[in-house]
């Protein structure tokens, strides 16, 4: 759509896709909050992605998806023991940015994992499209920090490739995953980085049972990171990497073992070894450039296998 403006000097054609406009009104996005809720709701009861497919995409998607696929396949009869998620004193994140995707930020009290804040990201790419969630986190509610914002109350869009930040937010997927792999100082220590990588280390020394691990970054499409500038300087960046984990049985001892879900997900036979892939997203603060000793925090990350590969 374009829009028409006239000045002294004559037409002037302006594009509304250089506009930089609210992602959406308040009232738009609670009912997309809700439309997504309920949507939710009735896919895990019944296990059915179809019902809730329409309101996911990016990461998120992809771990829900797999989730009730798998529990599907295990329980085709649906979920007997199905308890609503309940969000309620919901918060909202409206930034104005120029051009397509819109997107805004929900912050949420969930009944289940109820000391922790439901962190959700809502994108679409026209408006003709449904909301979806492609970023879904937990995170402590001290955790959370203050966005800036302007007189209206909107926040502040970060650009992906922002140089003022630690990191820029398109480089975070593969900073991370490089710190995954190699270590290093780009991340504080946390349940998410060091704390993870420990655990890695000790799994993959398991006597019988090799485990080696890669990790890949996630960042085009509905998977690109997405930013928030914060008060102080820096950003709330919400991005998405993918993992696989091999678990090799050496000769003589028992292959692979894994629980039903994982079953459902995996081709081929088990015979020695089982790759696993899987999808993670991760919400983190990016400090702004030249902070004292700053570093990227990892504040929450949820995870879920996609599928996996027997051979």
């Amino acid at each position: 759509m374009t829009a028409l403006a006239l000045t002294a000097s004559g037409c002037v054609v302006v594009h509304g896709e250089r506009e930089v406009l609210p992602a959406t009104t308040q009232g738009e996005a609670a009912k997309a909050f809700q439309q997504f809720t309920t949507a939710y709701n009735a896919a895990d009861k019944a296990y059915d992605a179809s019902l809730d497919a329409d309101f996911a995409t990016g990461a998120f998607g992809d771990i829900d998806a797999a989730r009730l696929k798998a529990r599907h396949t295990n329980y085709p009869q649906g979920n007997k023991a199905h308890t609503p998620l309940v969000l309620s004193d919901a918060k909202y994140t409206i930034p104005k940015k120029a051009g397509w995707p819109r997107w805004f930020v929900v912050d949420a009290k969930g009944n289940k994992a109820s000391k922790l804040r439901w962190l959700m990201v809502f994108l679409r790419h026209d408006e003709r499209e449904p909301w979806q969630v492609a970023y879904l986190t937990l995170v402590k509610p001290a955790s959370l920090p203050r966005f800036k914002k302007d007189a209206d109350g909107f926040a502040q869009a970060v650009d992906p490739a922002s140089a003022d930040l630690v990191a820029a937010p398109k480089d975070l997927s593969r900073r991370y995953t490089t710190y995954l792999q190699n270590g290093g100082t780009d991340f504080a220590n946390g349940v998410h980085t060091s704390v993870w990588r420990a655990n890695r280390k000790k799994q993959s020394r398991r006597p019988g049972l090799a485990t080696q691990y890669i990790d890949s970054p996630l960042s085009g499409g509905d998977y690109a990171p997405l930013a928030l500038r914060t008060e102080d300087g820096g950003a709330l960046v919400f991005f998405a990497s993918r993992h696989y984990q091999k678990q090799t049985a050496a000769a003589g001892a028992s292959v692979p073992n894994p629980g039903r879900d994982v079953l459902a997900l995996t081709t081929g036979e088990i015979k020695q070894s089982l790759m696993m892939e899987f999808v993670s997203n991760e919400v983190a603060l990016d400090p702004g450039k030249g902070s004292a000793g700053a570093r990227l925090t990892v504040l929450g990350r949820t995870q879920g296998m996609t599928s996996a590969q027997g051979s």
